[in-house]
């Protein structure tokens, strides 16, 4: 049955155009084309990966934010309660108005206790400035290596400066040793995200990084496998461009580098805004949708990169919309707005301060009460009621 099934997967009709067979793909002493069995090679890579991110992290980002001044803030803790935190473990970390009775009923505790046990223990899961700092350091190293060994590999290409070079010969376009490590290197990258994942920084978008590396992974190795190296090799270095300018912007913001911070995070927007819907949509898009199709006709592959590179370009949305929304505060307000993509600590002042509004408004709404009873006049005059009483009164009287 396995037999079956790798024969069924690996069908020719599925990975290559109309007329070439694996046959024709047979390497030679002086040819090399891609191998399937050569992806298996990023799992170690990508093993190794993280055992340098780690030793990177430990050894250099740590004492760095030191010497920078990146402080960790003193978090009080949550003191033991074993009901508390077999809720929080197995049921939600942020209970409803009706649990928080319950739960102060069990404990014997006042409900704002609760609350505030609740909110510290929150604030104990999440991550530490100097571990965003450390983070942000090795993917900003990464990103960097990896944007110059794109431009090293790809400035002498003809695919990188006439996109209708990406088919030509099409699919029998040999491999190059640089462009195979450069795609192992990118493919081990992204393998090793997916491996530190439950221990990274988790944003609001957590959903959409998963949706983003997967859709990552698959692409770069199902264009490895079809030979799409030279439109893969485009993807990443545009992709990679944008990157470079995010990491050092997360960087001085947890420095308390306000300006700086400001200055390299517009960079960045403009950046990515241009390589991802300008760049990447001309370059890779209509590339591969359009001027493909002057070499071959539709085959399931080429269906198949083509929704891929549509879940990229739909995500590319997606975070230009938050981009973009948050550079229209900084114009209009004049400051730069908090990552949305971060959760933000909640503190005990933060609680207090919601709860005196609450009171204010609160307050302002009994007012507007008690004047729409006919109690107080906002001009400061004598109620209607009032008058008529006393008109009745010297009336009777005369």
């Amino acid at each position: 049955m396995a037999r079956s099934l790798y024969e069924w997967l690996w069908q020719h009709e599925f990975w290559l155009p109309p007329g070439i067979t694996w046959e024709d793909m047979q390497e030679s002493e002086d040819t090399h084309y891609p191998q399937p069995r050569d992806l298996l090679l990023s799992i170690p890579f990508a093993l190794i990966l993280v055992v340098i991110r780690c030793a990177f992290e430990r050894a250099i980002a740590l004492p760095l934010s030191t010497k920078l001044g990146v402080r960790d803030k003193q978090r009080p803790k949550a003191q033991p309660n074993p009901v508390l935190e077999t809720f929080y473990s197995t049921r939600r970390k942020n209970p409803q108005e009706g649990e928080l009775l319950s739960l102060a009923k069990q404990c014997d505790l006042p409900v704002r206790k609760v609350e505030k046990w609740f909110r510290h223990r929150r604030n104990m899961d999440r991550p530490s400035l100097s571990k965003k700092f450390s983070e942000a350091c090795w993917r900003f190293t990464f990103y960097i290596i990896s944007f110059f060994t794109g431009l090293a590999v790809l400035y002498d290409k003809p695919w990188l400066w006439d996109h209708r070079e990406c088919w030509t010969g099409y699919p029998q376009q040999p491999l190059q040793p640089s462009l195979f490590w450069y795609y192992m290197l990118e493919l081990s990258f992204y393998w090793s995200l997916v491996f530190t994942l439950p221990f990274d920084v988790k944003r609001k978008d957590f959903k959409e990084q998963i949706v983003h590396h997967a859709a990552t992974i698959f692409l770069i190795s199902f264009s490895y496998c079809a030979n799409y190296i030279r439109i893969g090799t485009l993807v990443m270095v545009i992709h990679d461009a944008s990157d470079c300018f995010l990491e050092p912007t997360k960087i001085f913001n947890y420095m308390k580098w306000k300006r700086t911070c400001d200055s390299l995070f517009m960079i960045f927007s403009a950046v990515f805004l241009i390589s991802r819907l300008v760049i990447y949509p001309y370059t890779v898009l209509y590339n591969t949708y359009y001027y493909s199709m002057e070499i071959f006709q539709p085959f399931f592959g080429y269906y198949f990169v083509n929704v891929l590179l549509m879940i990229l370009q739909l995500l590319h949305v997606f975070w230009s919309c938050l981009i973009i929304h948050m550079v229209y505060k900084f114009i209009v307000q004049g400051t730069m707005e908090k990552d949305m993509r971060s959760d933000t600590e909640e503190s005990d002042k933060d609680e207090e301060r919601d709860k005196i509004r609450e009171k204010e408004k609160n307050g302002i709404t009994c007012f507007s009460n008690v004047t729409s009873n006919g109690y107080i006049q906002r001009n400061g005059s004598e109620p209607l009621d009032n008058r008529a009483h006393r008109a009745n009164g010297h009336a009777k009287e005369r």
